[in-house]
């Protein structure tokens, strides 16, 4: 068999439309002089919404790509200095803020769109398309460090048991133990698995029927098994329990005021403490996000107690934005908003 040999393609990343980026620009309400984090930066959606807006706010525009870092440094040249590109994990986040001579108290607003952005998805090379031929990567961090182990390092390297612990706990994946044996086998009988197509082949072979999500939606039998090697590749729930748990030292915090939570738009407006929104797309960042913003401890048990049986705000999306967004494969959109002096 040949090598593989696949280029990085040239998409119109920028047209991307973001998720809820009117609604968090429209509760942000962006004021000359304040400071905002977009700590998820991908192609710079939601921070080019809450600079139309209001040209006279900073916005501090953290990324673990390069590429997306790149994106920052231009998008900060044509803005006169309003975006200050970071370039790290949201781990790295206190160190780059430090560095840049951001205070503690000092940010009106945070954002965290979770999971990885549509650039990453389009682009073959970067490995995390089912359905498109490429290497099995998966590093959001790309190159910038070879030590990171890839996808494919985990696929051919871990046994069967570690595999399917990856796979049942990260994927929630029901048929995580068998898939893994088949992994091992093929590793030994055949050949080692190089690409997202023989992996995602392999499984669907394995699975021998169509999988539905849900509600009854077609889905590929893969489809949790790469969201499960993801999210283990870039550790991004530890990360994001990390930026969840240091972000709100950085909030500024309004004591003239006695906050009590809310879904309305006009009464989140009216607080000057800092906010967070939050944009996560599978139940185990749900639950993460969930915890902190609600004031719930992260070792609870789930589902056991009266403090997590809360309230969700859930936003429908318009039918202006079902028809821009129609690759998306939405079953619910959680949003939620949290003042900074929540729980302080």
């Amino acid at each position: 068999m040949n090598s593989l040999v696949v280029k990085a393609t040239n998409q119109p990343y920028l047209t991307h439309i973001p998720i809820l980026a009117k609604e968090i620009t429209s509760i942000f309400a962006p004021k000359d002089g304040q400071k905002f984090i977009d700590m998820t930066f991908g192609s710079g959606g939601h921070s080019k919404y809450l600079l139309s807006r209001n040209k006279n706010i900073t916005i501090y525009a953290l990324d673990r790509d390069p590429i997306a870092y790149r994106k920052a440094v231009d998008l900060s040249t044509k803005m006169n200095g309003c975006i200050v590109p970071l370039l790290g994990k949201f781990s790295d986040l206190p160190m780059l803020l430090q560095n840049v001579g951001v205070k503690k108290g000092s940010i009106n607003g945070v954002i965290l769109d979770l999971g990885p952005s549509s650039m990453q998805y389009d682009d073959p090379s970067r490995g995390f398309s089912i359905s498109s031929e490429g290497p099995l990567d998966m590093r959001m961090d790309g190159n910038r460090n070879p030590n990171i182990p890839t996808a494919d390092d985990v696929i051919n390297t871990l046994d069967s048991n570690s595999l399917a612990k990856i796979f049942k706990i990260y994927g929630e994946e029901k048929l995580a133990k068998k898939f893994a044996n088949a992994i091992v086998d093929s590793r030994f009988m055949l050949k080692r698995i190089k690409t997202t197509q023989e992996l995602s082949q392999l499984l669907a072979s394995v699975a021998g029927q169509h999988s539905v999500d849900s509600i009854g939606r077609f889905s590929h039998a893969a489809t949790k098994v790469f969201l499960a090697l993801r999210i283990f590749v870039n550790n991004e729930l530890n990360e994001l329990n990390y930026a969840l748990t240091k972000i709100r030292e950085y909030l500024v915090l309004d004591d003239s005021v006695n906050f009590k939570n809310s879904d309305n738009e006009d009464e989140l407006k009216k607080y000057n403490s800092g906010k967070i929104a939050v944009i996560s797309f599978h139940s185990l960042e749900d639950r993460i996000v969930k915890r902190h913003l609600k004031g719930i401890n992260i070792d609870e048990p789930i589902a056991q107690t009266i403090s997590q049986k809360v309230n969700n705000s859930f936003n429908t999306p318009t039918q202006e934005e079902i028809e821009t967004m129609l690759e998306k494969k939405w079953k619910k959109r959680c949003f939620q908003i949290q003042e900074a002096d929540l729980q302080n």
